[in-house]
């Protein structure tokens, strides 16, 4: 009797659904106060420099994706591409602990929107979310990302809410646009590079997709078109709601706040219980389709044989990796316990950079190296400039945190 495998049951909507309900989840609900702390008013700023980062490297992962649809991308890419398996495990790991990270951190979001509700304990309230995302993911593929789906309208739509209800303040951007790019003065700079820093980590999600390519239907097409669909929709939403945010509250208020956006929709006379129900729902959905992304990339490590074998099987039942999922949730208990927030986000976004480092370098040495074009191809250019983008704000960040140890 054969062994039971992954079920393909991903089509482009649901994919492309699946990957902008991660990148929205956190990154709008829940961090656009922290970069408004770094960026000031110039937090659009720090949202655009973010997409433009992030937006050379998805590119990147769309050729990857066409060139090998598996689970561990991320691994099999830098296989291919540097015919080092030790590196190439080391990346798995590294994506693994990104995605347990960003589960954590949106975990820890999700307290912070349930106070507008029901004061509870935050240790009871991450240990029962972590265990019902936990359940959810292991149901089923095609069930977890329905769900994830249906969830991702609701978080467009209260985002949209967002808009009309504070969208009044766009009056103002004619005389205080200039309010929303980085001033000529250092300090200022420095701090749109902090703020988008944080931001990218909003974008992170669309590399989730290509871990779920066992799962998908036709992937070397389906799998292109999610990716660049997903990336180009986030963008547009963040900046304009970050433009709408930094317009109508001052930006100590945001960064005060663990509801910033139920807070800009209170501050114009409606109850903020509405998008902070959403909200809730929304922070839910990223916290899910990252566990569901971190248990595909173990099962693809000891698919691969870079890992334990025990985390390759698979459930009769779900079709989905229980080992895999149980150590995943498991491991952002721990996490979600013990970090704040900032250091969630700020740690998640280090060592996503350092992937896709590699994953641009991975694609440019097989462009260069291989003559074959994929069915989605980009120019050389395109690994060339997100892996100086991606090492550039590492470096920048390296030197941030260790002048801050030496002071």
């Amino acid at each position: 009797m054969s062994e039971p495998t992954l079920k393909r049951d991903i089509g482009f909507t649901l994919l492309t659904l699946y990957g902008l309900g991660t990148i929205l989840g956190a990154g709008i609900y829940v961090l656009i106060g922290e970069v408004a702390r770094s960026a000031g008013t110039a937090a659009p700023s720090a949202f655009l420099i973010s997409a433009l980062m992030a937006g050379f490297t998805a590119f990147s992962y769309a050729e990857l994706a066409a060139r090998l649809p598996r689970s561990a991308g991320e691994a099999a890419y830098v296989a291919e591409g540097f015919r080092w398996p030790a590196a190439a495990t080391a990346v798995g790991w590294a994506v693994i602990v990104t995605g347990v990270v960003s589960a954590a951190t949106m975990t820890r979001g999700f307290v912070g929107y349930l106070d507008l509700f029901v004061s509870v304990p935050p240790p009871l309230v991450i240990c029962v979310l972590v265990g019902a995302v936990a359940c959810l993911a292991a149901w089923g593929i095609s069930e977890s990302l329905l769900l994830a789906g249906i969830v991702t309208i609701v978080e467009v739509a209260g985002l949209v809410l967002v808009c009309v209800v504070a969208g009044s303040s766009l009056s103002e951007l004619p005389q205080r646009w200039t309010d929303l790019l980085p001033s000529a003065d250092i300090a200022s700079v420095l701090g749109v590079l902090s703020g988008s820093f944080v931001a990218f980590y909003a974008f992170i999600g669309f590399e989730d997709m290509v871990n779920v390519a066992e799962e998908v239907r036709e992937p070397r097409t389906t799998l292109p078109r999610a990716i660049v669909t997903a990336l180009i929709v986030s963008t547009i939403l963040y900046v304009f709601i970050a433009v709408i945010a930094v317009l109508s509250m001052p930006t100590d208020a945001l960064a005060g706040s663990a509801a910033p956006l139920a807070l800009i929709v209170e501050s114009r006379g409606v109850s903020p219980r509405l998008i902070g129900l959403i909200s809730l729902f929304a922070v839910l959905n990223g916290a899910l389709v990252q566990m569901i992304m971190a248990s595909r990339v173990l099962y693809g490590l000891a698919d691969q044989g870079l890992s334990w074998r025990i985390f390759a099987r698979i459930n009769a039942r779900t079709r989905t990796p229980l080992y895999a999922t149980a150590v995943v949730a498991a491991c952002v208990l721990v996490f979600a316990l013990g970090f704040s927030l900032d250091r969630l986000a700020r740690f998640t976004s280090f060592i996503a950079l350092i992937v896709f480092s590699m994953v641009n370098a991975s694609l440019w040495r097989l462009k260069r190296d291989r003559s074959d074009r994929a069915v989605f191809s980009v120019p050389m250019a395109v690994p060339v400039l997100g892996f100086l983008l991606c090492a550039g704000m590492i470096c920048y960040q390296t030197v941030t945190w260790l002048s801050a140890v030496t002071e």
